[in-house]
């Protein structure tokens, strides 16, 4: 059985693989390029792969090199949480976060109060998924995701944040050209933009909820399926028809006049949001401390989130947040 490799050797793969220089690495952490590369060498050896692709202009990861880059900076990260595990919590945070969260709500919401994140926390190293994809938390080494609507993945842990409040709407020109639809009946003669995760399959219509809780769904027309929220908004302002998304988020171009409500009495029922992340006996605390601070910039857009499954949309349905 071969030893295994010592954090020496993994800090300075790690080095090599961010710097892409076996050079620039040893003068960096001050030892000579030899040792450096005996390092490198016999990790290769003891994990029986080759980690880099090495020429005379460049030091470049394969893909086996990939995989154990990411899993040394997990474990490297977590070397850290045990040695601030019984200091104060006041102690700095340091390592890397890698979260998802979806497109339009990464733009609009996390990206502008990073600055404010980093300046509290500027150990902390960030990779930022922003996709309308559901990703695989475990398979793709995040710490945490921020998901809009059903769940259907049991093997995380899932912490409830609240809810969106949905609405319909449409551009002022197309309503100019096509009228208000005033019913459900209205709607036959309307085109929906239609939203699916996953091209290809069948998007479920307008969705309504009554005052019993009981989510309806009424088959429409429509020209135009997408698959991210970005496409989604920008097909509505361009006159492509009706659209359902969360009131927080829109209510700028409503307020300017670009969009307008259809419907009020007949919105589809409130989006569940919650935080994901994999099951493991002590969370870090920079994880903690990231999802708390997700939580609290996500509050003032939320609504109560109710049990009794009176919340939710089947898959397929608008999730573009």
């Amino acid at each position: 059985m071969n030893a295994l490799p010592s954090l020496d050797t993994l800090q300075v793969f790690v080095k090599v693989a961010e710097l892409s220089s076996f050079t620039q690495a040893a003068l960096s952490l001050g030892v000579p390029k030899a040792s450096v590369s005996t390092a490198v060498q016999r990790l290769e050896a003891s994990l029986g792969t080759r980690l880099f692709h090495r020429t005379t202009r460049r030091v470049q990861l394969t893909q086996d090199g990939q995989a154990c880059l990411e899993r040394c900076l997990d474990l490297l990260s977590d070397l850290g949480d045990l040695q601030t595990m019984f200091q104060p919590t006041a102690t700095a945070l340091t390592g890397r976060l890698r979260v998802d969260i979806p497109l339009r709500l990464a733009r609009d919401l996390l990206t502008p109060a990073l600055p404010a994140f980093f300046e509290a926390h500027p150990g902390i190293e960030l990779e930022l998924s922003s996709t309308d994809r559901r990703v695989d938390v475990v398979r793709e080494g995040f710490d945490c995701v921020l998901r809009v609507g059903p769940l259907n993945d049991s093997s995380l842990v899932a912490r409830p944040l609240g809810a969106l409040e949905m609405v319909n709407l449409a551009s002022a020109d197309y309503l100019a050209r096509h009228g208000e639809p005033h019913s459900l009946d209205d709607l036959a003669s309307h085109q929906l933009i239609h939203y699916a995760p996953l091209l290809g399959q069948r998007p479920a219509g307008f969705e309504w909820q009554d005052e019993q809780g009981g989510v309806h769904v009424v088959p429409m027309a429509g020209s135009l399926t997408v698959n991210n929220s970005e496409a989604y908004i920008g097909a509505c302002l361009a006159g492509l028809g009706l659209v359902q998304v969360p009131r927080r988020g829109n209510d700028g171009e409503v307020d300017k006049g670009r969009l307008r409500e259809v419907l009020p009495h007949h919105r589809a029922a409130p989006m569940p949001v919650h935080l994901l992340y994999p099951h493991r006996r002590q969370l870090p605390r920079r994880v903690q401390v990231f999802m708390q601070w997700l939580a609290d910039l996500m509050a003032p857009r939320l609504i109560p989130l109710f049990s009794g499954g009176s919340i939710g949309h089947p898959e397929g349905s608008s999730t573009a947040a």
